[in-house]
């Protein structure tokens, strides 16, 4: 299994996802004070080995991980999602190309 963030690198991105999606009262929701709560629940201490804060941890990245793609995927679909009908030459741009110009200028290209 792969070496997992430390717990305070992941409830920081967790709690920055929070604030993005929430805005500036996300410290009033109901999400980020569970999210916290749930962390300093979770602590573990030098003396003991919990299994249990293994997994919390697992599940924690797995949620930062889905924040993140949920808010990834809205951007992308507010870029390229249809607006009714666009031209060619707009559709190209959106995906970085260019329209070829007809050589030698007969005057009907742009």
């Amino acid at each position: 299994m792969a070496s997992l963030s430390s717990p305070l690198r992941l409830c920081r991105g967790i709690l920055r996802e929070i604030r993005a999606i929430k805005g500036p009262e996300y410290k009033q929701s109901l999400a980020y004070n569970y999210v916290l709560d749930q962390f300093r629940k979770n602590q573990i201490t030098g003396e003991r080995y919990c299994r249990a804060q293994e997994e919390a941890l697992h599940a924690s990245h797995s949620y930062l991980c889905l924040l993140t793609s949920t808010r990834q995927h809205i951007a992308l679909y507010d870029m390229y999602h249809g607006k009714g009908q666009r031209d060619t030459e707009e559709m190209a741009g959106i995906v970085g190309l260019r329209l070829p110009t007809q050589p030698g200028g007969k005057g009907w290209e742009k």
